[in-house]
């Protein structure tokens, strides 16, 4: 993209140190991004996997909400429970519709006792905004200011992320966040305070966000760099940021969250986060969707209990959002159709090659290894009945080609490494 199609997007803060750094920039929800580096979307891939990211995401909107009714506002226009969050505790949560399908989804930080802030995802940020003012009218004493601009936001995740932000942030006894996830701690930089979270969107165990006033952003990631000269990280582009993800099983709002391929839209529970991020606390009461969740949340019990002669003729959840290995020739990408002995289940809804390290050793003792393979691999929006190890037929231009549900893709429960699991042994480490 050239410097004069940059000009009419918006630009983050570290706009010009992606150009110094010969990066590849495009148009993102009309901001002027880094899809990726010189090395590539698979090198960045590998390198956060094995060492680390470093990942501009200045472009999602962030909103500051305060004063009296600010609890009490998140409470009806988010699905989690606000409530549960003491200062320097954050989460994921989701913004509901009444028919129980997502406005988007965001992540809540509870930045102290009367300070919260809420990112929502870049090309959502308008719609977002004025949905949330529209519903604002019934709590008077509540504060929401658009911090988007003055407000930066830097991923660093990876193996050693801990390491190079207690070399860069360290002074003033600043410690990393954690090790439990969804935990905030401040730092102060040239006098300013910068939010510090333990959470990311790469599947990486070791993962952290900082919110760095904009006037500091330049000096932090630079810091960062140059930290990180000899340890292997690297900056990340929107490239390997999706297809990180991807292998995490997260979703992304327009393809797992939103509408389907048909115009349809997808219920919330129709993907596993929702069990960690709806709530149906009496602590929360009532709010925006809560009886369609609920009912796509006992339908889902329904199933899971096999009591399948107490299902709706016209179900809630009609599909799920499967993790699915590609084991033939052949990437699927988002839209292709899913069959079942020429029946058509679904549609893919992520799809594409990922990398990953062969690892040394076994179990959670592996580590990566010297050498890297690439599997194909994606999400897809399945018949609700479909389950694990069951094979499938994607239509990839024009040829079939075979494919397998899976558990998941990517293992996370034991920090340092995020460790691939493979088709092969499904379930397990490998």
């Amino acid at each position: 993209m050239s410097e004069s199609e940059c000009k009419e997007m918006k630009r983050t803060p570290l706009y010009q140190e992606h150009v110094k750094l010969a990066a590849n920039m495009v148009d993102f929800g009309g901001w002027a991004m880094p899809v990726n580096y010189p090395a590539g979307i698979l090198e960045e891939h590998l390198a956060t996997r094995k060492f680390g990211g470093l990942f501009d995401v200045s472009h999602m909107g962030r909103f500051l909400l305060s004063g009296q009714d600010a609890l009490p506002f998140l409470q009806h226009v988010l699905t989690n429970n606000a409530a549960a969050l003491e200062p320097e505790e954050c989460h994921y949560t989701i913004i509901p519709n009444e028919s129980g399908g997502a406005i988007d989804d965001t992540y809540l930080y509870r930045l102290d006792h009367e300070h919260y802030l809420l990112v929502v995802n870049a090309e959502n940020k308008e719609k977002d905004w004025q949905w949330l003012l529209e519903h604002k009218g019934g709590f008077p004493k509540m504060v929401i200011e658009d911090h988007t601009a003055d407000i930066t936001m830097m991923a660093l995740q990876g193996p050693r992320a801990k390491a190079v932000l207690e070399a860069v942030l360290g002074g003033d006894g600043f410690v990393p966040p954690g090790p439990i996830r969804n935990t905030i701690t401040t730092a102060k930089v040239s006098g300013k305070k910068v939010p510090v979270a333990r959470t990311g969107y790469t599947g990486e165990p070791i993962s952290f966000e900082l919110f760095p006033p904009a006037e500091i952003a330049v000096a932090i990631w630079n810091d960062i760099l140059e930290a990180v000269a000899n340890e292997g990280i690297v900056p990340i582009g929107l490239g390997a940021r999706d297809t990180l993800r991807l292998e995490a099983y997260l979703p992304l709002y327009g393809h797992e969250l939103g509408t389907d391929i048909e115009g349809k839209e997808i219920p919330i529970f129709s993907g596993r986060l929702a069990r960690n991020c709806v709530s149906f606390s009496n602590l929360k009461g009532d709010y925006v969707g809560r009886e369609a969740l609920l009912n796509q949340f006992q339908e889902l019990n329904l199933r899971l209990e096999d009591s399948l002669d107490k299902l709706r003729e016209e179900l809630l959840v009609p599909r799920m959002i499967q993790p699915v290995v590609v084991t033939g020739a052949g990437v699927a990408r988002a839209g292709c159709e899913v069959y079942i002995d020429k029946t058509l289940v679904g549609n893919v809804t992520s799809g594409t090659v990922v990398p990953y390290w062969k690892p040394e050793g076994y179990g959670i003792m592996s580590k990566p290894g010297a050498q890297s393979e690439r599997r194909a691999i994606c999400l897809a929006y399945l018949d609700a009945d479909l389950r694990e190890g069951q094979e499938l037929q994607i239509q990839v231009r024009n040829r079939w080609v075979p494919a397998v549900i899976t558990e998941r893709h990517l293992a996370s429960e034991a920090a340092p490494f995020a460790r691939p699991i493979l088709v092969e042994k499904v379930g397990s480490y490998v």
